[in-house]
């Protein structure tokens, strides 16, 4: 996620820089006609080119507006997997039965957290694995696949030794890395682990009935928070609506020089050559608004729009170790220059 107020012209020009060449090289090519065939036929009138214009910029605008919903659904989501991280880990530190016979069952409400931050991070793990309509697997639209394939490892890249602290963690024994072993959906096996436990404190009557009951709802709660981001992750944005937007904008694109040699030809002959820098602008300025909406659509693709899953689920694993009376805590993810993981 990029963090800073306002981004530099480096970062404005690593996400769109690449449509410049392009856009000036059409401009260009419309203004050299023109000005050395005379072909005054090519001059569009202005009029239909601006509710061609104006049209887009709508549709764009309302996409862009659904694209921004499901990353702030899914932003919301972590929200809440992190308020019932924090009542979970609460709960199991906390509740005792009248029951208990002198077992506290320290070591099983360890378990019960250090299995719950696994959780955590196998489900980024999981959100993480590229669908084919996100953009670091798509095979056309002018090699964009291999740069945000390569965007995504220069952002991995910044935040190494934090990945591998990661990876090198052991919250899960031995034992539950290998039931987890052949499973398709780790992460839901993880809490079904941790249901086994909490009926086993149950039995053992650590905890009664009610405190059961809440423990589970709050598991409950973390498949309901799991399924819905699952939902955002493995369903794209409608692919027509999202298509013929990008369409819509290329058409715009094509016409554009048409019009704007037209008018800017009634300057003389410095005109048509004006025309170029400006229609560059104008379609720049319409490939931005594309984009903005067709990155923001996927919120689970390890690039710079994303939710950031690594520094949540940091946040998360500190408040836990805290809440549980560990003395060994890991440092909270800091931003490395404008992103945040």
């Amino acid at each position: 996620m990029l963090i800073k107020k306002t981004l530099s012209l480096s970062t404005v020009y690593d996400f769109t820089g690449h449509h410049l060449p392009w856009l000036t090289a059409w401009m260009l090519l419309v203004a050299c006609v023109c000005y050395f065939t005379h072909c005054s036929w090519l001059a569009l009138p202005w009029l239909p080119l601006s509710l061609v214009g104006t049209a887009v910029a709508f549709y764009v605008g309302f996409k862009n507006n659904q694209s921004y919903d499901r990353l702030w659904e899914a932003r919301k989501i972590w929200s809440d997997i992190a308020a019932d991280s924090r009542v979970f880990a609460v709960m199991v530190k906390n509740y005792r039965s009248e029951e208990m016979a002198g077992n506290d069952a320290a070591a099983i409400r360890r378990q019960l957290v250090y299995r719950h931050i696994a959780y955590l991070y196998q489900l980024r793990e999981q959100l993480l694995v590229p669908a084919q309509w996100e953009h670091a697997c798509l095979q056309s639209r002018w090699r964009m696949a291999y740069h945000n394939r390569q965007r995504r490892a220069r952002i991995n890249q910044l935040f190494k030794a934090e990945l591998e602290q990661v990876q090198q963690q052991t919250y899960l024994s031995a034992t539950e890395q290998q039931e987890l072993q052949g499973a398709f959906n780790k992460a839901a096996q993880l809490l079904n682990m941790q249901s086994r436990t909490v009926q086993a404190l149950y039995r053992d009557k650590v905890v009664n009935m009610i405190q059961q009951i809440d423990i589970q709802h709050t598991l409950n709660n973390f498949y309901a928070e799991q399924s819905k981001v699952e939902r955002i992750k493995q369903t794209p944005f409608p692919r027509k609506y999202a298509s013929f937007s990008f369409l819509f904008v290329c058409i715009f694109i094509f016409l554009l020089p048409f019009g704007i040699v037209g008018e800017f030809s009634r300057l003389g002959a410095a005109g048509v050559w004006l025309s170029v820098p400006v229609g560059v602008v104008v379609g720049w300025v319409y490939v931005v608004m594309e984009m903005i909406g067709d990155y923001s659509e996927n919120p689970f693709e390890g690039l710079y729009n994303d939710t950031p899953m690594l520094s949540i689920c940091r946040a998360i694993e500190i408040d836990m170790l805290q809440i549980i009376g560990d003395t060994v805590i890991p440092e909270a993810i800091q931003s490395k220059g404008p992103v945040l993981l």
